[in-house]
């Protein structure tokens, strides 16, 4: 019986351990970074394809004051209701006193800078696809913006989804690997991919999540329950909707629908973002979504 014992200590141990290394933050090299060159024109067109506004400036902010990223917004979930952190560049309520290592750190792997898995509120598993030059580029033209004062408030999460080393094991599940759509794309639907699936996120929004909170790619961008429970998020897959890439390329412009109607709740903030971009990039967004097959 103590032989057993001391077996069943030993085990537990050795898994214990196992699980502490496996669920430790992720960061880059130091080096990383070296001798990439800042762009805070770039960083802006990444600010908006991005959607920082969306989340960081204040509810119904448009035009300059979106800008003004002092957070706060709450999100309601299944987990819990998190608070978007003030990510301007005042050095003590918001992130001016972060590196561009440890905003890169932030993006691509949900670490922060004292090393604590961020919440996956924070879509760092569609920005891990971003590139270290676009992460720079961002830390750059962050930098450039108008400095808020507002303290960041505490998210409201209980046990056990307030033990953020948990979160390492959430990732190791369900962080993606590489790219959700794959075969032949023509050099459009990938840049189109790469502001989807990466930049702009949008699965996190447009893919149902199973009972982890974990997107389910296999039903990737064929809508979702909408998380505030009125309504469903639509079906953008070429099998979901019958607009033209045309059709799509101007609603992200205008925010108006083949029928004349325009974009309302959650949708206005994104058309905020997309009417910023490019015509070339919205028309890759429209040309990689007739490129997702969608579900039966």
């Amino acid at each position: 019986m103590r032989r057993f014992l001391g077996v069943v200590l030993i085990a537990g141990a050795i898994s214990a351990i196992t699980g502490w290394v496996l669920t430790a933050p992720v960061s880059l090299d130091k080096t990383a970074l070296a001798g990439i060159t800042p762009d805070p024109e770039r960083g802006r067109a990444v600010f908006f394809a991005g959607g920082c506004a969306a989340c960081h400036s204040a509810p119904e902010a448009s035009g300059e004051d979106r800008l003004l990223l002092g957070g706060g917004r709450g999100f309601a979930t299944d987990f819990g209701t998190f608070y978007a952190p003030n990510i301007s560049p005042h050095p003590e309520a918001g992130i001016g006193q972060w590196s561009v290592l440890e905003l890169a750190n932030a993006l691509l792997y949900g670490t922060s800078p004292n090393g604590q898995h961020y919440y996956p509120a924070f879509p760092y598993t569609s920005y891990a696809q971003m590139t270290l030059e676009d992460a720079v580029s961002l830390h750059a033209f962050l930098g450039t913006l108008p400095l808020v004062d507002t303290p960041n408030r505490p998210h409201d999460v209980s046990f056990p989804f307030n033990i953020r080393r948990t979160l390492g094991g959430w990732k190791l599940l369900f962080n993606r690997g590489g790219w959700v759509v794959e075969g032949e794309l023509t050099e459009q639907q990938a840049r189109g991919r790469y502001l989807v699936e990466g930049l702009g996120h949008c699965g996190e929004c447009h893919t149902a999540r199973n009972l982890l909170g974990g997107v389910r790619l296999g039903a990737w961008l064929a809508g979702a329950p909408n998380p505030n429970g009125k309504g469903r998020i639509p079906d953008i897959t070429a099998a979901g909707l019958d607009w033209s890439e045309s059709d799509i390329a101007e609603y992200l412009k205008s925010g108006f629908t083949p029928e004349f109607d325009t974009a309302g709740g959650e949708m206005t903030d994104v058309i905020e973002n997309t009417s910023q971009l490019t015509d070339e990039d919205r028309a890759a967004i429209a040309a990689y979504l007739k490129r997702v097959p969608g579900l039966p």
